[in-house]
């Protein structure tokens, strides 16, 4: 089955394009066809008697018992699932290999083990269980740590690979919380696209690729529904937040059930804003599979072109904005409440460019695509020279800002964005070191936002929006300011908090974001493996190393919080999700990186040699030269 490149751009081009077809399996194919069905429909199923699954549900038995109370066993049981397309066999076979084995305390223990390697293996002064058996796949990154480390992270493996999710028989993601004791479950049942990063990498680089994939080309299904919300709907290309697998019945037939997947594109969110970093991480996580696997085939599939085409397309489309920066709402990126990061958030415009240079290494060279590639490129020079030019701050550039003359109308004034020198806020003129500085997190018109936002200055070193410069000063301030960035739990989501009336002001008087406490300088554990990147990307992986350690002493022991409140993250916080999957997962991810730096290449971008000379060109001509009006001289285009 499949159609010429031709038939399907037209097909998409069409209103109301669905790419997914009821009775298709996806896997199977190379590329989707139109279909009028709301929901994607996947494999159908008959309904067999309750069964024990412990592959699936053994979690909470593997909790080491020095830091964890004694719980008493607990059984789960699931509907047992027959696939009509036969995908089946695999979680059968999973189910039929744990009944070989012995379990203790939680653990797999292989029958023919004897009787003095399970001794040894429950041996340990501090009681816990120190599993010699290999959770991963061949040729998966051993750890180079010792065993306190070791069962932390079988502990963690352990956990993720309870919170995937099957559609068809298969993996497709995990969920965003996995806590049975929790009752109000909200939306953390869901696969959310920024939350399975961090889990994809962790298989990624244990060599466990088919989730990856799977999530990949499930999720450019979900693309190009139709969404609508209020009689609107926003442009193609959009990703969904997250999507939850559904299973019901299935029409015409009581003895059977069906999987399909229900998408939310922010029209259930709180808020109701749409998530613009979900296309920007789906191309990075699609670039680091293509790079990890060596499997280059998913991303020149005919459909997966188009899918990062139509995300370029939208970013990239004209509008008002004078500035190369993507202005988006707040709430519509990792911090997803009203937190006053409208405008040009930092974060979205380092993952935009991440985004850009993936795209650019995947893109297959078309005559159609000429001018979306002009485009592209031109952005790829623009984004950083703002960036790094109007974003950065550190002692000089305070001092400049200190006296800036307001009010200047001219095409070479030097305080552009008006800027009031009363804007410079009194912590920070105490905070700032003098070695070292950052990105600040956001910027328009007689505005700077100057708070400290660890993903978005984290990001810029991964993606070299940061000069090499600026991304050791970085590192320089987050070590001098490791008491209130770091403490007692890594990291500061974003340094200060809100507090008194600009929190109410800013916030809304939010009840989740008291100071403090979640995206209001909460400290969340996840940002452990984008630290570990930018430090290994700038040869100092000593700063990870040690966050790390500071998060191994807690973490366990606290049930993996999604978040930790107060100054330096002494408390779980008040609404914080235990088993928060990309809690453990990103602790798994810092793990694998620091065990094996060179892998960390697959998300680092590094600036093309064309670009750079055509960066160079415009810093060589003055940034505050006249503007000429017979039109720019000389373009860059790539």
């Amino acid at each position: 089955m499949g159609c010429t490149p031709e038939a399907f751009l037209q097909v998409l081009s069409a209103p109301r394009t669905h790419l997914y077809h009821r009775n298709f399996c996806y896997e199977n194919s190379t590329l989707l066809l139109p279909d009028k069905w709301r929901r994607e429909r996947g494999c159908r199923y008959s309904l067999l008697g309750r069964s024990s699954t412990k592959n699936f549900n053994r979690i909470f038995a593997h909790l080491r018992v020095d830091v964890m109370s004694f719980k008493k066993k607990q059984t789960y049981s699931l509907e047992g699932l027959t696939c009509k397309c036969g995908r089946s066999e695999s979680v059968s076979a999973a189910a039929d290999e744990d009944e070989k084995r012995t379990w203790i305390n939680g653990t797999a223990i292989d029958s023919d083990i004897s009787k003095f390697e399970l001794a040894q293996q429950l041996k340990n002064e501090n009681g816990a269980v120190f599993s010699n058996i290999d959770l991963g796949t061949p040729g998966a990154i051993n750890s180079k740590l010792n065993g306190v480390s070791d069962s932390f992270e079988d502990e963690a493996w352990d956990l993720l690979r309870a919170s995937m999710v099957y559609y068809c028989g298969n993996p497709i993601g995990t969920i965003a919380a996995n806590d049975p004791n929790d009752s109000s479950i909200s939306n953390y049942d869901q696969v959310f696209i920024r939350d399975f990063v961090p889990s994809g990498l962790a298989f990624l680089l244990k060599g466990e690729y088919d989730i990856v994939r799977s999530f990949i080309l499930h999720t450019l299904q979900l693309q190009s529904w139709e969404k609508t919300m209020d009689c609107h709907s926003p442009g193609q290309g959009l990703m969904p937040a997250s999507f939850k697998v559904r299973t019901v019945p299935l029409e015409g037939d009581d003895s059977a059930t069906e999987d399909v997947l229900d998408p939310d594109f922010g029209e259930a969110a709180i808020g109701r804003v749409a998530p613009v970093d979900s296309g920007l991480w789906w191309i990075i996580l699609l670039r680091a599979y293509g790079k990890c696997s060596g499997d280059r085939s998913v991303q020149e599939r005919v459909d997966v072109q188009t899918g990062i085409k139509m995300i370029l397309k939208l970013c990239l489309a004209d509008g008002f904005d004078m500035f190369p920066t993507l202005l988006v709402t707040d709430g519509s990126c990792m911090i997803d409440r009203r937190m006053g990061i409208h405008g040009h958030p930092l974060e979205i415009q380092a993952l935009f460019y991440s985004a850009l240079l993936s795209a650019r290494e995947m893109l297959a060279p078309e005559d159609g695509s000429t001018d979306l590639i002009t485009a592209l490129n031109n952005r790829l020079v623009a984004l950083p020279f703002h960036i790094r030019e109007y974003y950065w701050t550190d002692m000089k550039k305070l001092n400049e800002i200190y006296r800036y003359k307001t009010e200047e109308y001219s095409y070479d004034a030097v305080n552009k964005f008006n800027i009031y020198p009363d804007q410079i806020p009194p912590w920070l003129v105490e905070w700032m070191p003098n070695k070292g500085g950052y990105l600040i997190g956001n910027l328009q018109p007689a505005h700077m936002d100057f708070r400290f936002f660890s993903l978005g200055n984290l990001w810029s070193i991964i993606s070299s929006l940061a000069t090499n410069e600026q991304s050791h000063a970085i590192l320089d301030l987050i070590e001098a300011k490791w008491a209130e960035l770091v403490a007692d739990m890594p990291l500061k989501i974003c340094y200060p908090a809100l507090e008194g009336e600009e929190w109410r002001i800013v916030t809304g008087s939010d009840p989740k974001n008291t100071p403090w406490s979640y995206h209001n300088g909460g400290s969340w554990p996840t940002l452990l493996w984008q630290l570990t990147v930018a430090c290994i990307k700038m040869n100092r992986p000593g700063i990870a190393e040690n966050a790390v350690k500071i998060a191994e002493r807690r973490l366990p022991r606290d049930k993996w919080p999604e978040y930790y409140d107060t100054k330096r993250g002494r408390f779980i916080g008040k609404q914080a999700r235990l088993f928060q999957t990309w809690s453990i997962a990103g602790y798994l991810v810092a793990k694998l990186l620091l065990a094996k730096p060179e892998a960390a290449n697959i998300l680092v971008n590094i600036e093309d040699t064309e670009l750079v000379n055509a960066f160079s060109c415009m810093l060589s001509a003055n940034p505050r030269r006249k503007r000429s009006r017979m039109g720019v001289k000389k373009s860059y285009i790539i």
